[in-house]
């Protein structure tokens, strides 16, 4: 098949790099820099260095944009899209961008499928890109806007092929519900700990505890603000709640109720243990 990317940052690149290394699917690779993708071309991530028109040669078509970025590429490029040609995004929302391209696939031949990649880093762009970056991640793929079953067999064929290790079905409204919880709030809490005090003098008295949490601190602000914008709902409830439960926390702080914070902590003890067994 012939696979078209368009956008060769850290998820778009790392794709290309896993489809081009691991299966004999050819990719054409798009990004509005075009440095980056003659970088790509010449490390092998792709075979060609496209354009939109491209698209009218391309079986499967990767977004690997912001969400507004992948509607507006949609919309303006739709009428070089191959018949019959998939349509996956890799946002890390999924209702207003499946919204977006179901209305504007619904009355055309290509069959669009929601997604989203488990996986990253704290770095972005090309430069940090590498085809293991999706190794026993899961994918997530929203396909209530796609009638057709064989593509939903085909794209998560080419996920396993690549390295996935699930394939997570969900619906839109689902995926943004519990992803508000499991990255989403992370990043919040990331964030806003780098804030305290002693986040700049932690040197010599930090050690494992510090760095995991602290790690998605680092992340592109443009993007996350995207993202959280257009989950507010949904964000903010899980904040409201993180908040709620803090508040028992130091509520047994401060009546030194050591019984309840000894159950604070043995729940949530046996709650994480529950969690790693799903």
């Amino acid at each position: 098949m012939n696979i078209f990317i368009c956008g060769l940052g850290l998820i778009g690149g790392s794709l290309a790099k896993a489809i081009s290394a691991r299966t004999s699917h050819t990719v054409v690779g798009y990004n509005r820099t075009k440095s980056v993708s003659e970088e790509a071309l010449r490390v092998g991530a792709i075979a060609k260095a496209g354009e939109p028109k491209d698209l009218a040669d391309c079986d499967i078509v990767i977004m690997g944009l912001y969400p507004k970025a992948t509607i507006d590429f949609v919309k303006e490029n739709l009428h070089y899209f191959k018949d019959g040609a998939i349509l996956v995004d890799t946002c890390g929302i999924k209702t207003e961008v499946c919204e977006a391209l179901g209305a504007l696939t619904k009355d055309t031949s290509i069959r669009f499928i929601g997604g989203h990649p488990m996986a990253g880093i704290e770095r972005s762009g090309f430069a940090y890109t590498f085809p293991e970056l999706f190794d026993g991640a899961s994918m997530i793929l929203c396909p209530e806007y796609c009638s057709d079953e064989s593509a939903v067999e085909t794209l998560s064929a080419l996920c396993r092929e690549i390295g996935f290790g699930r394939i997570t079905i969900s619906t839109a409204e689902h995926h943004d519900k519990v992803i508000a919880f499991t990255s989403q709030l992370a990043h919040v809490v990331s964030s806003a700990y780098v804030h305290g005090e002693y986040a700049t003098q932690h040197k010599g008295f930090s050690a494992g505890s510090f760095r995991d949490l602290t790690r998605v601190a680092r992340l592109n602000a443009g993007m996350w603000t995207e993202l959280f914008y257009e989950n507010t709902e949904n964000l903010s409830a899980v904040i409201g709640e993180l908040i709620d439960n803090l508040q028992k926390y130091k509520t047994a702080l401060d009546t030194n109720d050591r019984e309840g914070m000894h159950k604070l902590l043995a729940d949530g003890n046996e709650r994480k243990i529950q969690s790693e067994n799903l």
